[in-house]
């Protein structure tokens, strides 16, 4: 894995399911070249792996901050892992 990859686990708290917010941030993802996966958490909120270069992680984690316009995002946890090689961005 080049070194130039990094892997970024996000947890998005606030009104952010029923706002669009995984299709919004898949979207972003893919315009940005960016790996992973979107999903609702039974808890009400939304979990985000984005692996790919640096610059273009910190500007998918920087979409998450805010969401789409319906959204309201309360906080954003980031945790830094391992990159693990994901190939495409999904939606689950």
């Amino acid at each position: 894995m080049p070194a130039s990859v990094v892997r970024a686990h996000a947890t998005v708290s606030g009104r952010v399911q029923g706002v669009w917010f995984r299709q919004s941030t898949a979207d972003k993802a893919v315009d940005l070249g960016v790996s992973g996966w979107v999903r609702n958490t039974p808890d009400g909120r939304v979990e985000a792996i984005f692996e790919g270069p640096p610059d273009a992680v910190e500007r998918a984690l920087d979409y998450v901050r805010v969401g789409p316009a319906k959204a309201y995002v309360e906080s954003v946890d980031v945790q830094w892992e391992k990159p693990r090689g994901e190939a495409g961005f999904g939606v689950r």
